[in-house]
């Protein structure tokens, strides 16, 4: 193998495996996420959405809409839009879940948690995420950056 190769074969090969993580076609957002099943509904890889919903984030505590109302079985692709200048969250969950997990945020601050029904979304910045809202009920998000929550960053999801 000449130099010339022993240099273009570790580039190439960076580039093949770092491709999923930079992909985003369509309506399918790539994430190295694996399958999750929650009494709120399901992700897996290869979901793809039948909606796209445009959720807003600000710095006075709020989420833009702050009711979501989906039909049963649908998967929604839900780009999250932080305007303001303060670290903001989605997480879907139960309304007793996210409390709870509000405060374990109080005691853990720097907690790191990835799972596909959360989007930690920098100031300015857009985060995408997909869904299976799988089962009908009434559920709810919510922002658990300590002292958001509390503050009434939250909201309700309606699976009809």
């Amino acid at each position: 193998m000449t130099m010339k190769h022993t240099m273009i074969f570790p580039a190439l090969l960076a580039l093949v495996v770092s491709a999923p993580a930079f992909s985003h076609s369509g309506d399918k957002v790539e994430a190295d996420y694996d399958p999750v099943e929650t009494e709120f509904g399901n992700y897996e890889p290869d979901l793809h959405a039948s909606r796209t919903l445009e959720v807003k984030m600000s710095d006075d505590m709020t989420f833009t809409p702050e009711v979501i109302r989906v039909k049963q079985g649908e998967v929604l692709k839900i780009v999250h839009h932080n305007k303001g200048k303060l670290l903001h969250e989605f997480v879907l969950g139960t309304p007793e879940t996210l409390a709870e997990h509000a405060e374990l945020m109080k005691k853990f601050p720097n907690m790191e948690h990835a799972e596909p029904y959360m989007a930690h979304v920098q100031p300015g910045e857009t985060m995408e995420m997909i869904w299976k809202f799988s089962k009908a009920g009434e559920f709810a998000f919510g922002c658990l950056i300590p002292g958001h929550f509390d503050a009434g960053m939250k909201g309700t999801v309606i699976v009809e």
